[in-house]
């Protein structure tokens, strides 16, 4: 197989060279919950609090200014790599405050009663109960869609429970689940056909899809930092020039205003108006230089290399006799997300087991409880992939599952 990454790659990440107590090495697989950090990224935050550390857009001295600097150019670079402008992304701690600021930013105002939201059995809770609450308060209706049993949507079905009263279309373009790419041109055209906004869950896709925020023609997309090598505590929101008027503040303080006076305030034209307080100014820098490291690697590359080590999965471990492997096996239509079950051991007792070996791995439900109820099953175990991961990795991986089965045969 011609598979990244390359040994030069893999020494990027310091992390990947853990070796335990007990002598056995670190196989990181659990990067659908959280990737690592590149030496750059951890060297770039080092550097900002040893050189550059100050609060933004409120000093007049020379630290302040090369810190504003930093983080709008830092903006300048994310807003760039998911094809937005600057202006139209704010920065956030990551993909669920994303989420409720649409909620409360625009949803309080625009969704009323009898007005649908609409959200898929897989969505993330993050993407679930957010719009799920709002329809409480709002007396609107809260339409969950079902998938397929592969994880996959059938756009048929999904256009019949699109209507004229359907209000907010929220949909994950990747699931965390089975890693199912959705069609999600599609699904935002259905949408907006019928006057619906779009708001895309781009956890799972930004750090492993080419993202262009302008084709894809979404109203909101929302993503965190720590899921394509940047730090925790950060991430993003691109709301759409036609939304952005749409959407008010809903986070109140300094930094976000223009004149404050006793009875009104006239706030900050965006982002900085949705961006109260004290940001996060190294995590933005800090996700700027994870940018750099995903663009030099390349985008294209890391599906691809993604689906060779999917593939290479299923070489392994299809004929393992008990072993359920989750998710259509149609490859144009995954990230590297590997779900499954072995008959008869929980999933806690197989990531547990699997950590003896320092295979990491997820186990649970994956914050995904309507869509494991909907499948009859309670929890999975998870192994995901990214682009320092290796065909060495999916041995150790088949190595610990066939370690189960022995201990529980």
């Amino acid at each position: 197989m011609n598979c990244l990454p390359k040994s030069d790659i893999r020494e990027s990440f310091p992390i990947l060279s853990t070796v335990f107590d007990d002598g056995k090495k670190l196989i990181y697989l659990d990067n659908a919950a959280s990737t690592q950090k590149p030496r750059c990224v951890i060297e770039r935050l080092k550097r900002f609090y040893e050189s550059e550390n100050a609060n933004v857009s409120r000093g007049a001295h020379r630290l302040g200014n090369i810190a504003t600097s930093e983080y709008e150019t830092a903006r300048d670079q994310i807003a760039n790599f998911i094809g937005a402008n600057p202006e139209e992304m704010i920065f956030t701690s990551g993909t669920t405050e994303s989420i409720n600021a649409i909620v409360y930013g625009w949803g309080e105002e625009n969704v009323k009663k009898n007005d649908e939201i609409v959200v898929l059995v897989s969505e993330h809770h993050s993407n679930f109960i957010p719009w799920q609450q709002l329809a409480k308060r709002k007396e609107a209706f809260f339409k969950v869609v079902s998938v397929r049993r592969d994880g996959t949507l059938d756009l048929n079905e999904f256009k019949k429970a699109i209507t004229n009263r359907t209000k907010v279309v929220a949909i994950a373009q990747v699931t965390n689940t089975f890693g199912v790419i959705h069609p999600i041109d599609e699904i935002v055209e259905i949408a907006h056909s019928k006057g619906a906004i779009t708001v895309v869950d781009g956890a799972q896709s930004v750090p492993h899809i080419l993202t262009n925020v302008k084709e894809m023609n979404a109203d909101f997309l929302a993503f965190s930092g720590h899921k394509m090598l940047g730090p925790m505590g950060i991430g993003g929101l691109y709301i759409s020039k036609k939304r952005i008027g749409e959407m008010r503040p809903f986070f109140f303080g300094g930094g976000m205003i223009d004149r404050v006076y006793n009875d009104r305030t006239k706030f900050a034209n965006p982002p900085q108006k949705y961006e109260a307080g004290t940001p996060n100014v190294a995590g933005a820098i800090g996700l700027a230089e994870a940018v750099k490291f995903l663009k030099k690697v390349g985008m294209a590359e890391i599906l691809d290399h993604e689906r060779q080590l999917l593939e290479y999965s299923y070489h392994k471990l299809d004929g393992i006799n008990g072993l359920a492997l989750y998710g259509t096996r149609d490859l144009e239509k995954r990230v590297g997300v590997l779900s499954f079950n072995i008959e008869g051991v929980h999933p806690h007792d197989v990531a547990t087991i699997l950590d003896f070996q320092g295979v990491a791995i997820r186990s649970g439900h994956h914050c995904a409880q309507p869509f494991m109820r909907y499948l009859g099953i309670h929890y999975t175990a998870r192994a995901s992939f990214y682009f320092y991961n290796s065909v060495e990795d999916v041995d150790a991986l088949t190595d610990a599952i066939k370690d189960v089965k022995e201990r529980f045969s």
